[in-house]
């Protein structure tokens, strides 16, 4: 083992060191090693005595090295119990004999190397410590003497080096030290003996001052919390009379102390004296360590309350001088101490001993004692008052018991004295900056001090101020205090906790909750004065928010306690400390002072408010306080709210700043001076504070509402009588309430009802006051709560819970909703009825435009009181009231009426009708009016899929059938598709009251249509009659025939009525003012300035909805019952709207039948009779239409004729023969009246009269259809009448309709004479009768095309038919050329006459004659072709014109047309294979050469006058002769056979005539020319004669020699033989001159 290994080494040392001059220590050491060598262990050695007596022996031995070895290694033997108890004895007489011996050691033999006065008192220094080490290893070792007489001798030998003179300051101190251990471990033991319970009731000692006083009370709390209450309380405990032996020796050796405490003798340790201090302080230290001992035996407890206590009071009196070494402050401070330990200890068993130490250092407080006596007590008095086990001790023992004085009351009234004596020091000042200096330092964690060169001044000031900080702390000590223990009171129960949710509070029953509260009752006024004081005094931030924090503790207890007065005190002065609001007497002095510039204007210095540390910091614990307290603040919320109010306001002006600055400097913005975070930060928390009323209970949220309520009531009052600045302040007031409780109402809403009334309550009485900023900040306010409500989580989940939970509670949800939600809106209501202020009511209407605007989706019950409030503001007679109202209605009717209850709707579209016949503002009217279209579409919506009669209504069209199938399919197939649908709120209303929600709005239309004003009127009857269209697919029939008798017709008869006996009197327009001494008025349009014309708009918009119903359903309609009847009275109307009305009625009557018929007859869907009634209508028209007369009747006949032609256009498979001819009748009708009336019109105008033009736009619809096509010979022969010379009708001619559709022809009675010149004209009778029949040529141009190309169009038979009626019109057309040359009809008919011809001439080239076409119809056409050609040609072309009445391109441009018309005869008709007979050939060709002859039958001197186109025409005539006569080799055919035999024998009997008449005028004009045109002619006849080739055929009839024909056929076919014709005349020619 190492520790025999550690022996023996110190053996042989030992032996080493004695070997010269103590042989017998060395024998013996080395004895001792051979005997350890045979031990194996501590405990056989301890039985060995040899090795222990060799180390007592060398501890005997008067040697330094040889003691020091000794009792080293007596401690190892000790240490590790190698020594049997029975030596103690032996051990403690060798350490006393070594002890003593010490210091007489002789250092003369110990060496020649060693230093004797040098290391002398070291060496006895050396042995001392280690005989005091070897004592305390005793005490700690097995070996601790169990009997007096080995107690008191260990413990003297310790006192004894002690109290030598001649020991060092290290062995006087470890002395004391092994002293005090070696009494802990004596105490310990008996502790042990005694079975007490180790360590549970020590304190620990006294207790150091911290950076602050709460960190002193929670150490105190830590420290104490293990002593059992009923020890500390003075409960009942067992105490024990019987000691043990260590018992014994602990009450022994604590007399033995109080004895030298009190400068005695201890008989006992045998210790004469020594220093009293030294003995107390031992006396301190088992009084504050072993509770337990003096608590629990009796014995002791005795000697404490008999010696011990006896001792203290007598060191503690004051009365006498005290000398020596009691008058020492360390034995007052030990004296204190103690008796502080049996104050804090042993109270409960010492009462009365307590009461008399308490009372002696309260006296000491007030006695005239040295500062630093006093600053010790108070020391002593601070630790009590920051202990609150000790606190509530004491308060208890003596406050609550009537027997005993009130001790704590009196100890914090001493406090307080100190506290206040600071306001009557000389150096008041400087001591309350020490003051301040020493919390700062304190809160640093460093110690104050002060200068080393200091002036006695300045430390009697310290002292002073060290004795207020001290009494400061206890004050704040017993506030902590109070507020521990009121939390502990909460923690047990005793008391409800602030963040309690409860309505009402217990009453305080409780042990901790009573004595809380009797602090609170008697100390707290004595604290506020105290702690008040120095608050006002102080500017040290440390100190200020160390006194802020106890009025935030005391605050809080006192709101825990429901102590009301002392919260309210509380309260009241921490918030005299927040803000600094210059009072008037300052503002004045600032004004007046001598260094302001009076030139600064006033408003710079109001509300010059400054906020320094010191508001800033009582702001930030006025925060705390309300956070903690706001539960149980009840009414003295007001005090808080009046606070923050004032902080508002300071926040929000420009002239407030957080430091102190002069007047000038206060005139910086926020920002540049540096303090804007100071007010962020307490903006912040004034705003968290009304956020966190969320986490309030309701009762506690409706006190703070109670107090802003009562603020606000505060100064309403006083800005009713007040004014200037003072009132500025309160409306600011006004506004912080308001502002706060909308905050607390939105933190709040999810339990908003209980909370609702009384805000609400409020901002309705604010809306009343007189003061208009006020009223609109009410309104603002009243805005902002009920969105915020309706915008809350509750009302966005507003729908699930009536269709997701049990019926149970979906009851109790929808009912909470319904009293929640009609409580948020009827406050506008309550609003608008309870006062006639324009300005408020209005103020209602916008916050519900508002509300509806963002939260009109999730209303549901309050729609009753909505609407009941819109329909009121309908009726008012302020515009901007009707306009306000009017918009929530078109937010409701716009975006939520799916929204709304369907028992609500009938509610909603009633109060739409009012707003609609409200006379204040128009526009509403109208737009009110497109809402009632608004609520049919959605109305509408849920009869999309309705019943089968619904269903009806859509069969006139297949798609729509076909929808409708499919749709009862899917009801069949999916029957409950439409109950899932819950969610859609139009769903919810069945058929029957869709059926009235309609009817109710037709029924508000139709009297709407009855309206005074026309715009309203118009518009309600065009939205009538819109819904109607719109919808009505969805309407059944019981509905239509409900709409048709109630509205539909009724609106008509009304409208009619009204147009027809309405004022015709002229309007004048509202007066705009006065000009000149006149009346200046609005100017109105002509069509809208009588009544009459108002009407008779009306009258065209129900007649245009009518026809859109009639357009849209009639096939549905007409399958009701009675409609006929129903169309017979439109029929009536219709005639007497035409006939009697305005211009615009009458078109509106003709279109409302019109669109009918087009719309329908299309697609069979209009019986006969239907078609044949408008027909008649039309007839009857016309024909009354000859009693009036002007632009309105030509308008309406044009109308009517138009609406024929688009009838006719889609109705024409249903025409029969008759039919048709009504229609031509009507049309001829009508052309005839056009005519009669329209005489001058062409002259005067130029052009076509409107209504002839309208008929002509009108004809080219009327070609029959495909099943009567026997009738175009009848609709040709129309047109036909409208040509010149119509008055010769098919009537003149005995000829009806039918027989001229059958044999189509009439017999042409006119005969053409010819006169000696050639020239063919019509009867001078017949020519006549022609032009009387019209008066101008204007409306044939424009019927001419359209008749050749209709012509055209027609039937091959029907076309032939009437082929000669066409020519023979045709060619009266081309006759007007004489009369108007500079005319387009002839030209016009001339290019038709051509292009009949072509057409026919090429069918005929192409086919041949058709097989269905008689011959004689055939040469009747022919002989009309015939006749046209002779006449035109013959008398109207190459005739001369009168001068300048011809431009040079209109003569150009007629030439061209003559060439092409004989182009047309000459190349196109005789020279293709045509079946003209042979007359007709003749004919042609005869009419050629008459117009050839133009120029050779004229005489010579008249020649020269003819115009040179006329000569170039007779060429050209001249010229077809030749062509036809000559023979070319293609194409030859039967007919040019004819017609080369006819013009060869016509050219060359021409010819001769030419040549003949040639030598004729030579002759006779002797030496003068030959007129130019007669050379051409002669030249151009010879020319052609030379080129001219004929046919054998041709060549046959020439009238020659028989000889003469064969010859020349044998020769060259006889292609020149009409040379030898005329041979004669050429031989003439060669013998002339």
């Amino acid at each position: 083992m190492a520790f025999m290994a550690v022996l023996e080494s110190d053996l042989r040392a030992l032996s080493v060191e004695a070997r010269r001059r103590y042989p017998a220590v060395k024998d013996g050491a080395e004895h001792a090693i051979l005997k350890l060598r045979s031990l194996a262990s501590p405990d056989e050695i301890a039985h060995n005595e040899d090795i222990l007596r060799i180390f007592l022996v060398a501890c005997e031995v008067k040697t330094v090295k040889l003691s020091v070895i000794g009792l080293s290694c007596l401690q190892k033997l000790i240490s590790h119990d190698a020594v049997a108890p029975s030596a103690l004895k032996e051990i403690l007489a060798t350490l006393k004999d070594v002890g003593e011996d010490a210091t007489q050691v002789s250092w003369e033999d110990t060496g020649e190397d060693e230093k004797y006065d040098l290391h002398g008192e070291m060496a006895d220094e050396t042995v001392q410590l280690k005989t005091l080490q070897t004592i305390l290893i005793i005490f700690q070792s097995r070996l601790q003497p169990d009997n007096e007489e080995h107690m008191a001798q260990a413990l003297g030998i310790c006192l004894r080096l002690l109290e030598n003179n001649r020991s060092s300051d290290s062995v006087r101190n470890t002395a004391a030290a092994t002293f005090r251990q070696a009494v802990a471990l004596i105490f310990d033991h008996v502790v042990s003996a005694e079975s007490l319970p180790a360590g549970k009731f020590s304190s620990g000692g006294y207790i150091a001052r911290t950076s602050s006083v709460t960190s002193d009370i929670n150490r105190s709390i830590n420290r104490l919390g293990s002593l059992e209450l009923e020890y500390l309380s003075g409960g009942a405990i067992s105490m024990r009379e019987t000691l043990t032996r260590a018992g014994k020796l602990g009450i022994r050796l604590l007399e033995d102390l109080t004895a030298l405490a009190a400068g005695g003798s201890a008989i006992w340790l045998r210790v004469s004296s020594i220093q009293r201090t030294f003995a107390l302080d031992i006396l301190e230290f088992i009084l504050s360590n072993y509770v337990v001992v003096f608590r629990t035996l009796l014995p002791y407890e005795q000697v404490l309350q008999h010696q011990i206590c006896s001792l203290l009071m007598t060191s503690l009196r004051t009365n006498t001088e005290l000398e020596g070494e009691a008058g020492e402050p360390y034995f007052r401070r030990l004296v204190l101490r103690s008796v502080a330990h049996i104050i804090r200890l042993y109270s409960s068993s010492l009462i009365t001993e307590s009461e008399v130490f308490l009372s002696m250092l309260l006296r000491v407080i007030s006695l005239d004692l040295p500062l630093w006596h006093r600053i010790l007590v108070l020391e002593i008095l601070r630790g009590f008052c920051v202990e609150a086990r000790t606190l509530r001790i004491l308060f208890q023992n003596f406050d609550m018991d009537p027997k005993n004085t009130n001790i704590v009351e009196g100890m914090v009234k001493a406090l307080a004295r100190v506290v206040s004596s600071v306001q009557f020091q000389d150096t008041c000042e400087e001591s309350l900056a020490a003051v301040a200096g020493m919390f700062s330092s304190k809160a640093k964690g460093i110690e104050w001090s002060l200068d080393n060169d200091a002036s006695n001044t300045a430390v009697l000031v310290a002292s002073e101020a060290h004795a207020i900080s001290l009494a400061i702390e206890g004050l704040l000590g017993v506030v902590f205090t109070v507020a521990t223990l009121t939390d502990e009171a909460v923690d047990v129960g005793e008391l409800e906790s602030p963040r309690c949710d409860s309505d009402t509070r217990a009453k305080c029953t409780g042990k901790t909750a009573v004595l809380c509260m009797s602090m609170v009752d008697s100390m707290w006024l004595t604290i506020l004065d105290a702690l008040s004081l120095i608050l006002t005094k102080s500017q040290g931030e440390a100190i200020v928010l160390e006194i802020l924090k106890g009025y935030q503790a005391f605050t809080q207890a006192c709101g825990v306690l429901q102590a009301v007065e002392p919260l309210n005190s509380f309260l009241a002065s921490l918030c005299k400390f927040t803000i600094n609001i210059p009072n008037e007497v300052e503002k004045r002095s600032t004004l007046q002072s001598p260094g302001s510039k009076r030139s600064e204007p006033f408003a710079d210095q109001r509300d010059n408010i400054v906020l320094t540390p010191k508001n800033v910091q009582a702001l930030r614990t006025l925060f705390n306080i309300a956070h903690r307290l706001h539960n149980v603040l009840g009414p003295s919320w007001v005090l808080v709210l009046d606070t923050l109010a004032a902080l508002d306001r300071a926040i929000h002006s420009p002239h407030a700043t957080t430091q102190e600055v002069s007047t000038a400097a206060a005139k910086l913005t926020r920002e540049s001076s540096g303090q804007y975070s100071d007010f962020n930060i307490l903006s912040s928390l004034n705003s968290q504070l009304f956020e966190s009323s969320g986490m309030m209970h309701v009762s506690a949220v409706k006190s703070l509402l109670s107090a802003l309520r009562q603020l606000s009531h505060q100064c309403m009052v006083g800005t009713l009588s007040g004014f200037g600045q003072a009132s500025t302040q309160r409306i600011g007031s006004i506004s912080f309430s308001v502002e706060k409780m909308i905050s607390i109402l939105v933190n709040n809403l999810h339990r908003v009802e209980p909370l609702w009334d009384e805000v609400i309550g409020h901002f309705l009485e604010l809306a009343e006051s007189s003061n208009q900023h006020l009223r609109n900040m009410a309104l603002d306010a009243l805005d902002q709560s009920i969105c915020a409500v309706l915008g809350s989580d509750q009302f966005q989940e507003h729908e699930s819970p009536r269709f997701h939970c049990a019926s149970n509670d979906m009851e109790t949800i929808t009912e909470e909703l319904r009293s929640l939600e009609c409580a948020v809106i009827s406050p506008l209501k309550v609003l608008y009825f309870s006062t006639q202020s324009v300005e408020i009511r209005a103020g209602s209407l916008k916050i519900l435009l508002h509300v509806l605007e963002r939260h009109g989706d999730k209303l549901h019950y309050s729609w009753p009181n909505i609407l009941d409030m819109l329909r009121s503001v309908a009726d008012a007679s302020e515009k901007d009231l009707v306009t306000l109202g009017f918009q929530s209605l078109r937010i409701i009717m716009n975006d939520g009426l799916s929204t709304i209850p369907a028992d609500c709707l009938h509610v909603c579209i009633d109060v739409t009708g009012a707003y609609s016949a409200q006379r204040t503002e128009l526009n509403i009217s109208l737009t009110a009016i497109g809402l009632l279209w608004t609520s049919t579409d959605f109305i509408a919506k849920g009869l999309h899929c309705g019943t089968t009669e619904e269903k009806n209504i859509g069969n006139f069209d297949v798609h729509l059938s076909s929808r409708q199938r499919n749709c009862e399919k899917t009801e069949e197939q999916a029957p409950n598709l439409e109950v899932n649908r819950v969610s859609d709120q139009s769903l919810l209303v069945n058929i029957v009251d869709r059926d009235k929600l309609l009817f109710a709005v037709f029924s508000l239309l139709q009297d709407l249509g009855a309206d005074e004003r026309p715009e309203v009127r118009n518009s309600a009857v065009r939205t009538l009659f819109q819904t109607l269209g719109s919808h009505g697919q969805k309407l059944s029939k019981s509905m239509w025939e409900d709409c048709l008798w109630n509205y539909v017709f009724p609106t008509l008869d009304r409208a009619s009525h009204m147009a027809a006996t309405s004022s015709k009197d002229e309007w004048h327009g509202k007066e705009l003012g006065t000009r000149a001494g006149k009346a200046v008025h609005m100017l109105i349009h002509h069509s809208r300035n009588t009544a009459q014309k108002q009407w008779d708009e009306t009258l065209v918009l129900v007649l245009g909805g009518t026809a859109r119903i009639l357009r849209s359903f009639f096939p549905f309609l007409r399958c009701l019952s009675n409609f006929w009847s129903g169309w017979e009275s439109l029929i009536l109307l219709v005639k007497n709207s035409i006939l009697n009305g305005s211009k615009e009625v009458a078109i509106a009557a003709i279109n409302c039948l019109q669109s009918t018929v087009l719309s329908h007859s299309p697609k069979g869907n209009l019986p006969m009779p239907y078609l044949k009634s408008v027909l008649d209508v039309y007839e009857f028209v016309l024909l009354k239409s000859t009693n009036y007369s002007g632009s309105t009747a030509s308008k309406v006949k044009q109308e009517i004729i138009h609406g024929l032609g688009e009838l006719y256009l889609q109705a024409q498979g249903m025409f029969d023969s008759g039919m048709y001819t009504q229609l031509l009748s009507v049309i001829d009708l009508a052309n005839k009246e056009a005519k009669s009336t329209n005489n001058n019109f062409e002259a005067e105008f130029g052009h076509v009269p409107p209504m002839q033009r309208t008929v002509l736009e009108t004809l080219p619809l009327l070609r029959p259809p495909e099943h009567l096509v026997s009738l175009w010979c009848l609709f040709l022969q129309k047109l036909l009448h409208y040509l010149p010379a119509s008055n010769y009708s098919l009537e003149n001619e005995g000829i009806s309709a039918e027989q001229a559709s059958n044999e189509g022809h009439v017999p042409d009675t006119r005969k053409m004479t010819e006169v000696p010149n050639g020239n063919t004209s019509v009867p001078p009778k017949k020519l006549d009768a022609t032009m009387a029949g019209i008066s101008s040529h204007l409306f044939a141009e424009k019927l001419v095309p359209m008749l050749v190309d209709l012509f055209l169009q027609a039937p091959v038979a029907e076309k032939y038919d009437i082929f000669p009626d066409v020519v023979q019109g045709l060619g009266r057309c081309m006759t007007t050329r004489r009369e108007s040359p500079d005319g387009s009809l002839w030209r016009l008919a001339v290019e038709g006459f051509n292009r009949i011809l072509i057409d026919d001439v090429e069918k005929l080239a192409s086919g041949g004659p058709n097989s269905s076409i008689r011959k004689p119809a055939r040469i009747r056409i022919w002989k009309e072709v015939a006749d046209v050609y002779e006449i035109f040609l013959v008398g109207y072309c190459g005739r001369a014109l009168p001068s300048n009445s011809y431009s040079a391109a209109s003569l150009k441009a007629d030439e061209s047309l003559e060439m092409n018309i004989l182009d047309i005869l000459g190349d196109k008709i005789l020279k293709s294979q045509i079946d003209a007979p042979l007359d007709i050939l003749k004919r042609f060709i005869a009419t050629l050469d008459r117009c050839a002859s133009r120029t050779c039958s004229l005489p010579v001197e008249t020649v020269e006058l003819m115009p040179s186109h006329c000569s170039r025409f007779s060429l050209t005539c001249l010229h077809k002769l030749f062509s036809l006569s000559s023979y070319e080799d293609s194409d030859w055919n039967s007919t040019k056979s004819e017609v080369s035999k006819i013009s060869v024998m016509t050219l060359l009997i021409r010819c001769e005539y030419i040549l003949r008449k040639f030598l004729t005028d030579e002759n006779d004009i002797g030496d003068h020319p030959l007129p130019s045109a007669r050379v051409e002619e002669i030249i151009f006849v010879l020319q052609e004669l030379a080129r001219l080739l004929i046919h054998p055929d041709a060549a046959s009839v020439l009238p020659l020699h028989p000889y003469l024909k064969g010859g020349l056929l044998e020769e060259n076919n006889g292609k020149r033989s009409h040379l030898l014709v005329l041979f004669p005349s050429f031989c003439e020619l060669v013998i002339s001159r």
